[in-house]
């Protein structure tokens, strides 16, 4: 139990202030953060929480990285039902925290979109579906392929939350203006419960895309990481 609470702070957390920098900081007139600053905050909040609870739970924070992890032979599959459903549930409420914060400024507006995924008129960069999901599926997969590379045995334990916290920064860089950037279906379910319709119809592609990413990184990793492939 105490690794499914640890998921669903460490999932609040990552909504709270990747989520959070997007919609009360990035737009700030003058002082705004901007793309990057938003990258760098969900980045942050992976590398911190790394720290913080990666010896109780893993630190997955992501469905498609325990159902990655699972694939890869690195996670026990009777575990991964459980983590999915800690891990919403701490997203919403990340999410819930967010939306109390945002409603408090005068002329707050649902229809900015809650930092909410989306591909068409509801991509920043007004991308199609085809885009979104490749790149959502590529995103992933790197993501996952760069998770199981640094928690390898045989790499220095020490950095690995440095290295995945930075590969989440970096896909945030390439991706915002495509999709505002998902790679973790608890993410967007979390804000899409605020975002209204369209967020919820286009949800579908922010829970597909990234478990297919994070498999298809996960076989790559086993195959290329195993050590009969590299000694």
């Amino acid at each position: 139990m105490k690794k499914y609470v640890a998921e669903s702070f460490g999932t609040f957390w990552l909504v709270l202030g990747g989520c959070g920098s997007a919609v009360l900081a990035a737009g700030f007139p003058e002082l705004g953060i901007g793309f990057a600053g938003v990258a760098l905050a969900f980045g942050l909040t992976v590398l911190t929480m790394a720290y913080a609870i990666g010896h109780i739970s893993g630190c997955h924070l992501n469905p498609a990285v325990s159902i990655g992890l699972w694939a890869g032979g690195r996670f026990p599959g009777n575990q991964v039902a459980p983590y999915i459903t800690a891990q919403v549930v701490g997203g919403i409420i990340g999410a819930s925290v967010l939306y109390v914060i945002a409603s408090g400024a005068p002329g707050f507006d649902l229809a900015g979109g809650f930092a909410a995924n989306g591909f068409g008129e509801h991509s920043p960069g007004g991308y199609s579906m085809t885009a979104a999901l490749l790149t959502e599926v590529v995103m992933t997969m790197m993501f996952v392929l760069v998770i199981m590379g640094a928690t390898d045995k045989r790499a220095p334990a020490a950095l690995a939350p440095l290295a995945i916290g930075l590969c989440l920064t970096l896909i945030h860089l390439i991706s915002i203006p495509v999709t505002n950037t998902s790679v973790n279906p608890a993410r967007s379910t979390a804000v899409a419960f605020f975002a209204g319709d369209w967020a919820v119809s286009q949800l579908w592609l922010f829970w597909l895309a990234p478990i297919v990413g994070a498999i298809i990184g996960a076989l790559i990793y086993k195959y290329i990481g195993s050590e009969e492939q590299t000694e």
